[in-house]
């Protein structure tokens, strides 16, 4: 039922505004992974009230870019190997099932969407170059608009809510250039391909194959690093 008290939507918009503005912070690595969080700092800093704050710390909690332990207070999240490797694992299954979904359900005005930001995907530097493949968030981003594409609340609530900012964050800070820039823009061009032609089965293997093999490279990356650390 809606509240039509004034005070209580400014509180909200508010909370919205400051949950916003500490989510990109963390993300873009302005707030270090495993720094502590002071809500007296951050309330002065945004000049908000405590309880507003804690509402928006609330969120950030549910996004799992904050951790809260007993005695200890809340914290960034720290960004490990063993949790990059989790996060894909969940999306590799989970992405592939939004895209068979995507195949059944996606209208014809998304799929026109979806060419035309991969159009612009294939107009950069970077890209043409074969260094990285860098995405802006949200409708910028293929993932983001297949798991839309999807229709399917559940999914969209728990990788475009939940997790799809600690991806990005995890992305940032472990570096986005990567050998296989161009490879996997082919790889969503098929994709995208896939879904256009309502082949679900095939949509869910080649995106689960694409996923896997972002996983594989990072392992690779892990490895070398640890042998030239050696």
């Amino acid at each position: 039922m809606p509240n039509n008290n004034p005070t209580h939507r400014q509180a909200v918009t508010t909370a919205d505004k400051v949950f916003q503005q500490l989510q990109f912070a963390i993300v873009e690595g302005e707030i270090a992974a495993g720094s502590k969080i002071s809500e007296p700092e951050l309330a002065k800093r945004f000049d908000v009230s405590r309880a507003t704050l804690r509402e928006a710390l609330s969120r950030l909690e549910k996004c799992h870019l904050i951790v809260r332990k007993p005695n200890v207070g809340a914290r960034v999240v720290e960004c490990t190997i063993e949790g990059l490797l989790e996060i894909y694992q969940v999306r590799e299954a989970l992405e592939g099932m939004a895209c068979r979904l995507a195949a059944e359900n996606m209208t014809k005005q998304e799929i026109v969407d979806m060419q035309a930001m991969l159009d612009m995907h294939a107009k950069s530097k970077a890209l043409k170059d074969g260094i990285a493949y860098y995405q802006e968030e949200g409708d910028l981003d293929f993932h983001y608009k297949v798991i839309l594409a999807s229709h399917n609340q559940q999914l969209i609530d728990l990788l475009c809510g939940q997790l799809y900012h600690l991806v990005r964050m995890y992305r940032i800070q472990f570096g986005m250039n990567s050998p296989r820039a161009t490879k996997a823009f082919n790889e969503h061009a098929n994709i995208l391909q896939a879904i256009i032609d309502g082949d679900g089965e095939l949509a869910e293997i080649l995106m689960r194959r694409h996923i896997g093999a972002s996983r594989k490279n990072i392992e690779q990356k892990i490895k070398q690093l640890s042998q030239n650390a050696q």
